[in-house]
């Protein structure tokens, strides 16, 4: 389904997910009762209750961000100055505060532990920019990056995401006011892909993170598949063939970085692997696995600008060689770290 226009997506949409809201928590003891009589049916520990609440607790949360963006945007003189630096850094805390509201609930909810593993020191250490380039895997990766990245390590991300993440309300108003690019597939009359990368990466301050996630979508056994045969049908036999050596991820597309380190050659790379969502592959197995009880484990590796390669072809074999890196250290510790 094509994304709706922009205005569409404010006047409705927004209002609509706050509108629901208040008739979903106004009706909560209704449906508390239908899935507590459901619970006995299905397998897992209270499993409807507790999807139940979770899925209030978003939906909720969805639409205290969208009055709390409202706010800003009055006080910011109907988004007059929404663009300003002391704007920008209050919208920055408030996707901190929450991110950290939803993780609560999360951990609370579904008994979900978050275990970063082997950080370098300067990941957490603002003093200049970064590049975050991180696999894509599971549901909710991307919020536990960004959760990470602005909680723990006290950065401003500046992401490339899809464009069909703008049908969640409050991800639509909070990153397009904040410096995020939504790539759509195809011609968008902004440039292409690359340049629009390059042209949000210029311009880093020495908090930020530029983050982008190389394999381009969520790791399947297709996907892969896919991906290996893309590689070959442009002939590039050498790198399909690396693609296949690795098993975990997707054979990881260049462009992106190369014009990302082209307009920051001054930031240093950090590449990002986990492991706990890799057998969350579709609506099914999303349904098995919840309740989820589990342990998420994050890896970060931390490379300064000094040691990233200058020549384009050994940028190509290097992100390949961490990706090829990040493989091995999924297939050590998707089923508990080593």
């Amino acid at each position: 389904m094509p994304l709706p226009p922009r205005w569409v997506r404010r006047v409705l949409l927004a209002p609509g997910v706050v509108l629901l809201a208040f008739l979903v928590v106004t009706t909560l003891p209704v449906w508390a009762l239908l899935a507590a009589a459901a619970s006995p049916l299905v397998p897992g520990r209270l499993r409807p209750l507790r999807l139940l609440w979770l899925g209030c607790v978003y939906l909720v949360w969805d639409a205290a961000a969208l009055l709390a963006l409202f706010v800003l945007w009055l006080a910011s003189g109907c988004g007059w100055r929404v663009r300003t630096p002391g704007f920008q850094r209050a919208h920055y805390l408030l996707a901190g505060w929450f991110l950290r509201l939803l993780f609560w609930q999360a951990r609370w909810t579904l008994r979900l532990r978050i275990e970063v593993v082997g950080t370098d020191p300067d990941t957490a250490l603002p003093g200049r920019p970064e590049l975050v380039l991180c696999r894509h895997a599971g549901p909710g990766d991307s919020f536990i990056l960004i959760h990470a990245l602005v909680n723990w390590f006290r950065r401003e991300p500046r992401i490339v995401l899809k464009d069909s993440l703008q049908w969640d309300p409050a991800i639509d108003v909070l990153l397009n006011r904040l410096p995020n690019r939504f790539i759509a597939p195809g011609p968008d009359g902004r440039g292409s892909v690359t340049e629009q990368i390059g042209h949000l990466a210029t311009g880093l301050d020495d908090d930020d993170a530029f983050v982008i996630f190389p394999e381009g979508g969520n790791f399947t056994p297709k996907r892969r598949l896919r991906a290996i045969a893309r590689l070959r049908s442009l002939g590039l036999e050498r790198m399909a063939l690396r693609a296949e050596r690795m098993q975990h991820v997707l054979a990881p597309q260049p462009g992106g970085l190369l014009a990302a380190l082209d307009a920051a050659p001054e930031a240093g790379v950090i590449f990002v692997a986990h492991t706990g969502l890799d057998r969350m592959l579709t609506v099914a197995d999303v349904w098995r696995e919840l309740p989820m009880d589990k342990r998420i484990v994050m890896r970060f590796w931390s490379v300064p600008p000094e040691e990233v390669p200058t020549d384009r072809q050994e940028r190509i074999d290097w992100l390949f060689d961490w990706w090829h890196r990040i493989d091995e250290w999924i297939a050590v510790n998707r089923d508990g770290p080593a």
